[in-house]
């Protein structure tokens, strides 16, 4: 018996060994996950849906390995639910069609209604979206997608309308920490040895707040030293990964300094560098898309009214992109880089809407003045709704001067042009209309 044990053991370790630590450590209930305590704590809204029985469709919005996949698991099995799941990658409207038919089949028996889980949603084409809008308006299934990117640019309207948005933050130090102390607790692959963290900073560090590649890391750390006990240091880390890693991490640390020395380069009016950096991140497998929606940004950030030509380049730029795809794309991507990054450059809209943002948080919610509010009732228009309001084009030149701001903001300048030529005749032109008012 004691020979037929030890066999089986060992069958059973060896078993386990063949799936990475990540998945051997994959939570089944909310008591073992780690992270998003704004969703699943005391009071977090998916523990009281859960509790509750009541679950809507569901968008899971967040980073690579924060938990996307492992908590819709767990809300499917605490439920009780049939669990179906597709990867936007590799499925279609085919596979989507045979799970939901699947699933109507099923309500005849009785059973409760099924959990469709589909990671990446983002990667699917409206007409795949499109498929599932009946199934989750019925309620024949209830949807649960992950997406690493915006849902407002990825997921069409008419499905987001339908689900509930919640996101999955990075799981910062304390939890990273409690994921390594429970892999040494729990992983029975792990027990056997004797493993000492002496140094914690560069786990943390190449983990990025992902706990997939955390545990990832640190199954190839403890496999690497070897040794009896395991002795972990930032050195080991560093010197055992770096052999191991990727040139290019699009989910990791790597993903986020390239990035940033991609748009600093653009911001920083070199073209050179900027194409540079383009040419990393193809060639590093990034999403195009990813790239044509952060010029977007930058073209109004950095570029704004020196060149409002810009924001149309990039905006259409993100739609050719979208539309053309690999490998032409580069092209139209390089165009924009070098277009943006040769451009005049001004800040001037960036600051005035972050300064009103702090002003809004500051004095709160002001009224709108009289002479400004719309009048669509009887009542309204006796009360002086709309009364005094200067039709500005009933003046010479289309401008008569008049109060915009709640009366305490009355003369605050949250706009000031920078200094290239176009903002140059901004400022001429809004100094023309207000004089002293504004001192611009």
């Amino acid at each position: 018996m004691p020979k037929l044990c030890d066999g089986f053991c060992a069958l059973y370790l060896y078993g386990m060994s063949t799936a990475p630590l990540a998945e051997r450590l994959r939570p089944t209930s909310l008591d073992t996950y780690i992270g998003q305590r704004h969703l699943v704590g005391e009071s977090g809204v998916i523990r009281r849906a859960i509790e509750a029985g009541v679950l809507p469709s569901i968008i899971f919005w967040g980073p690579p390995g924060v938990g996307k996949t492992t908590l819709a698991n767990i809300i499917a099995n605490q439920l009780k639910r049939p669990f179906y799941a597709l990867s936007a990658i590799n499925s279609g409207v085919k596979d989507v069609r045979e799970v939901i038919d699947k699933a109507k089949s099923q309500s005849f028996f009785g059973t409760n209604q099924p959990v469709l889980f589909i990671d990446e949603i983002h990667r699917f084409s409206k007409a795949q979206q499109d498929s599932l809008l009946g199934a989750v308006e019925k309620g024949t299934v209830t949807l649960i997608g992950a997406t690493t990117e915006n849902p407002s640019f990825e997921v069409i309207s008419a499905l987001l309308s339908r689900c509930q948005v919640y996101i999955l933050e990075s799981l910062g130090k304390d939890d990273l920490v409690q994921l390594l102390h429970d892999a040494l607790e729990r992983d029975e692959l792990l027990k056997q040895k004797r493993v000492v963290i002496e140094e914690y900073e560069a786990l943390l560090r190449l983990s990025g707040g992902d706990a997939r590649k955390l545990l990832n890391v640190f199954e190839l750390v403890i496999n690497a030293i070897g040794g009896d006990p395991v002795i972990i240091t930032n050195d080991d880390v560093l010197k055992h990964v770096q052999q191991n890693m990727a040139r290019y991490d699009k989910t990791g640390e790597q993903h986020y300094d390239i990035i940033s020395a991609f748009i600093k380069s653009i911001r920083g009016s070199d073209p050179n560098a900027g194409v540079y950096w383009l040419a990393r991140m193809l060639a590093g497998g990034e999403d195009p898309l990813f790239i044509a929606r952060r010029l977007l940004i930058l073209a109004s950030e950095d570029v704004g009214n020196a060149n409002p030509n810009a924001l149309l380049l990039a905006n259409n730029c993100f739609q050719a992109v979208h539309t053309i795809g690999m490998p032409e794309a580069r092209i139209i991507l390089a165009q924009t880089v070098t277009y943006l990054a040769s451009s005049p450059k001004s800040n001037a809209s960036y600051m005035a809407i972050n300064e009103a943002m702090a002003l809004v948080a500051d004095t709160g919610d002001l009224p709108v003045p009289l002479h400004l509010r719309n009048a669509p009732t009887k009542l309204m228009k006796e009360i002086g709704y709309g009364r005094d309001y200067d039709y500005s084009h009933s003046h010479a030149g289309n401008f008569g001067q008049q109060e915009y701001l709640p009366g305490s903001l009355e003369n605050h300048k949250l706009y000031e042009p920078g200094n290239s030529a176009r903002e140059n005749e901004l400022r001429a032109y809004l100094r023309k209309c207000w004089g002293d008012k504004y001192n611009y």
